[in-house]
């Protein structure tokens, strides 16, 4: 038996997430349908981190143990050809060791929020955005976003279903620019709670339109209570960049 390592890439929004569920298409369930119509094999494909119905990926990892012979390139076309006509991609492929475990072994995870900051609703990138019409200060944001920045108990941009047994985590990075007409929002730590980046997000956008500040994003963090921050900014914009090891 092989264990293989996968970087995924995926469009969100035809799934209930990533994780295998009775209410509709999850991107694990693609994937392991696809290695049964290669290989004949009931398997358990394990990720990085799970990702919620309509986030995207570019670089989620996975990985899977296969009976079958078969070298990587094969694996990857195979599987590429076999989820479809879903949204997913295997980018990559490796052979790991057995102790290798896509949640267990990583080291850290990162993410990228998009919000498309104009007027004009999107038209390509329907359903890729967080499509945000009144004008937003960048540079105000960033500057809130750095009170989250570090150890903290982010019980403020904790979802009420989320199964962490803390709320206390380590946010190693929180940035904010420009991109032309987008609004990018960079968020890296080890492991992130239930909506916490969308939390977050969501927080930062009324700082964004001077609604808040950064001293409120402050009280906010410091008051422990998810009614004390902003709203949940929508999945659309979000995307599961990279997993570290």
């Amino acid at each position: 038996m092989a264990r293989w390592k996968l970087t995924v890439e995926y469009d969100g929004r035809p799934f209930v997430g990533w994780q295998r569920q009775d209410n509709g298409p999850s991107v694990q369930q693609t994937l392991e349908e696809a290695v049964l119509r290669l290989s004949g094999e009931t398997v358990r494909v394990h990720a990085s981190g799970r990702t919620d119905a309509g986030v995207h990926a570019r670089g989620q990892v996975v990985h899977v143990d296969l009976d079958r012979p078969i070298t990587g390139l094969k694996l990857r076309d195979a599987l590429n050809f076999h989820v479809r006509p879903w949204p997913v991609a295997v980018l990559a492929v490796e052979e790991v060791g057995e102790p290798f475990h896509a949640r267990m072994s990583c080291l850290g995870r990162s993410y990228l929020y998009r919000i498309l900051n104009r007027r004009a609703p999107p038209a390509i990138d329907a359903g890729r955005v967080w499509h945000v019409q009144r004008p937003l200060n960048a540079a105000a944001m960033h500057e809130a976003a750095q009170v989250l920045v570090g150890r903290h108990d982010f019980s403020t941009f904790r979802a009420a279903l989320c199964q962490a047994n803390s709320p206390e985590k380590t946010l190693d990075l929180l940035t904010v620019e420009q991109a032309g007409e987008e609004i990018h929002i960079r968020a890296a730590a080890r492991s992130f709670l239930h909506h916490q980046v969308r939390n977050m997000v969501g927080t930062l956008e009324m700082v964004g339109f001077g609604k808040w500040t950064a001293a409120d994003v402050r009280r906010a963090l410091e008051a422990r209570d998810r009614s004390k921050g902003g709203p949940t900014a929508p999945p659309d914009g979000l995307y599961f960049m990279e997993a570290r090891y």
